[in-house]
């Protein structure tokens, strides 16, 4: 649904005598870069991507370790879903899922994290039947400040956490430019109680570097590179670790204003490289090497017009992912065993997305959305063309895919009321692990999996609504938004007793394979109350209540469903200064998939603290998290690992 507008100011970018402004129809926006206002995290840039991506409502994720989690949009994975940099189709090179896209950038070179849910995508997503996001690279512009620094620091007890950063912005009417750097470094932390959970270490360094330079009254040309690498990371829910995650990317882009409409084309590259390592680990049976690599080049371009009462948008995407991951086995003193897990697969995927926004009336906007891909995709390593052909006789070595999806939402505003109802169709294709995964393990549910080429595409309808209504000169308001997605074909992993497992100590073996039906169903209510209070201060309330529930073709409960979930916080600020009370928690997992190897989790509840303060060019925040140091792990928290314990935090920032 598309509630929330995003507003770009594009004549920082092409104009520097006309106000222009576009707006983008996104669910929700959290607001990164510490200079404009918005919904952010308390800790302000110095928080890591994954807490910033927390303050979205439809967004969980999956917590592997301390560092890299995994996104889930309406309780469904990356599979299900598109996650762009700047519009840019980036993907992991991690068999494991180690390294989310979300992983390869930093605060301190984002602007916003914008989120669609369900089917109404930004254009350049593809597959996004849970929903996408787009990470927005943040640029000074032209005619900015001529110059600004900032300078930042942040220090967390709980496993010694330090965040160093800094970035440069210069601007003139013709030329801009914005580079910078951020380094974190954190020991292992301690869960609630005291217990330190090992290998939860991780360090990471960041720098990027954006330019921008006009051509002419309404030309410009801007360059992005992004360097983040990743070392040194453990990952206690899983029986590796990872020794270097590595990631650069690339862009270059052409904007035109017309008179009433934009062009931008870009074209991208990047290229991931991660590795697994397990030699820190004690007793390990048989010592593996885990490589894997992700290269995408592609382009975008994207076309938006106005005319009358409607806002149009055409744009044409193409991209050439290639991946590969291979497995070196050491048992001791025997001949090393080697296999192909990614049997460099390459995918050609090109694409056309038009939207439509229409103002039918004063009170009434109808935004229409579609989009349809094809692509090829084609086996590049024999050797794991043939290990997969043994299981699957006379399977190719080239696929050939066509997805679509289509979504209409109609959004009804009056004084005190808001309301918006939606329906959308629309499909994917199978991933390169779903259909060409070789002997992957899964310590989730102690399985090896295997892809299966033979796979359908997976398709689903969504239905959803939202009211909002307004009360007291909207000083206090209600709302309610609910979503359900109907799959066919639902791609999920089934038993195959006739194989027999590789990995040591594994259950057994699955194969990818389509369900004739499956559910997810979504419902969230929230409140909010503000009051003025004495010295142009004001006192803020929020609070949410989320349900959700998943079913698979026979009625068992589907896995990482989020149980009961709410949230409420308590702020108060004026002049230069603001303090936050939180309370957050789930009930009970009563309805998990035990039938794919989930088991439940207990009910929990934390409270945290915090406080700002913004003096002269200097803004200092402190807080305390967990509290009462309660030892817990949410139902996403990998094989239940626990949480960090109570946990105080400080971090200074400072913008010349």
């Amino acid at each position: 649904m598309t509630m929330v507008l995003e507003t770009v100011l594009l004549s920082s970018i092409l104009m520097s005598d006309t106000v222009a402004t576009k707006t983008a129809n996104v669910d929700e926006v959290v607001i990164v870069s510490s200079r404009w206002g918005g919904k952010r995290s308390v800790k302000g840039q110095t928080a890591s991507i994954d807490e910033h991506l927390q303050q979205l409502d439809h967004v969980s994720l999956v917590r592997r370790g301390g560092y890299a989690w995994e996104p889930m949009v309406n309780n469904m994975q990356t599979e299900r879903l598109s996650t762009t940099i700047d519009g840019m189709k980036i993907f992991y090179a991690c068999t494991d899922k180690m390294d989310p896209v979300t992983s390869y950038v930093e605060s301190g070179n984002l602007q916003s994290i914008s989120l669609n849910s369900g089917l109404d995508g930004n254009p350049q997503a593809t597959g996004n039947i849970g929903g996408s996001l787009d990470l927005r690279l943040r640029k000074v512009g032209f005619d900015a400040d001529a110059y600004h620094q900032n300078l930042s620091a942040a220090y967390e007890a709980n496993g010694h956490l330090q965040v160093y950063g800094t970035d440069v912005a210069i601007s003139s009417s013709c030329v801009y430019t914005d580079f910078g750097a951020f380094y974190r470094h954190a020991d292992d932390y301690q869960a609630g109680g005291g217990e330190r959970l090992s290998f939860s270490q991780f360090q990471k360094v960041n720098a990027f570097a954006n330019a921008g330079c006009k051509l002419g009254h309404s030309d410009v040309v801007e360059g992005t590179f992004i360097f983040d690498r990743a070392t040194n990371v453990g990952y206690p829910a899983l029986n590796m670790d990872v020794a270097k995650a590595e990631g650069i990317i690339t862009s270059l882009t052409y904007k035109h204003l017309f008179k009433d409409a934009s062009w931008e084309t870009k074209v991208y590259y990047n290229h991931i490289t991660h590795e697994m390592d397990d030699t820190h680990r004690p007793e390990v049976a048989i010592h593996m090497d885990m490589p894997g690599h992700s290269e995408t080049a592609g382009l975008y371009s994207l076309l938006t017009v106005p005319y009358k009462r409607h806002s149009a948008a055409l744009n044409y995407d193409l991209y050439y992912n290639r991946l590969f991951a291979d497995m070196t086995m050491y048992a001791g003193e025997a001949k090393p065993m080697y296999m192909v897990t990614w049997p460099d697969v390459g995918t050609l995927c090109t694409g056309l997305a038009l939207t439509d926004d229409i103002t039918l009336s004063q009170r009434q906007q109808l935004r229409l959305s579609a989009k349809v891909a094809v692509q090829q995709q084609r086996l590049n390593d024999e050797e794991g063309w043939h290990a997969l052909s043994v299981f699957f006789p006379g399977m190719n070595d080239r696929y050939h895919q066509t997805t679509a999806r289509i979504a209409v939402n109609d959004h009804f505003s009056f004084p005190c009321f808001q309301f918006a109802v939606g329906a959308g169709w629309g499909s994917r294709a199978p991933t390169v692990t779903e259909a060409y995964g070789y002997y992957l393990n899964n310590t989730f549910d102690q399985y090896d999996y295997m892809g299966n080429p033979t796979l359908k595409n997976e398709s689903a309808i969504e239905l959803n609504v939202k009211a909002d209504f307004s009360f007291f000169n909207s000083h206090f308001s209600i709302g309610v938004d609910a979503n359900a997605f109907f799959f066919s074909n639902y791609i999920i992993g089934h038993v195959e007793p006739r194989l027999s497992a590789m990995t040591l100590g594994a259950k057994g073996v699955k194969v990818y394979g389509n369900q004739d039906h499956a559910t997810i169903a979504n419902v969230s209510m929230k409140a909010s109350w503000r009051q003025e209070v004495p010295g142009d201060g004001e006192l803020k309330w929020n609070a949410s209540l989320t349900y959700s529930l998943g079913r698979d073709t026979d009625g068992d409960a589907l896995p990482l469903i989020a149980p009961l979930t709410y949230v409420s916080d308590l702020t108060i600020g004026r002049d230069c200064w603001l303090a936050r009370l939180e309370l957050r928690g789930n009930a009970r997992q009563t309805k998990y998939g035990e039938k794919y190897g989930e088991t439940a989790a207990q009910a929990w509840a934390v409270v945290g603290l915090s406080a700002q303060y913004v003096f002269g060019l200097a803004t200092l925040r402190l807080g305390v998290e967990n509290l009462f140091d309660k030892r817990y792990a949410t139902y996403a928290d990998w094989n239940h690992i626990p949480q960090k314990g109570r946990n105080i935090f400080a971090s200074l920032s400072f913008d010349i």
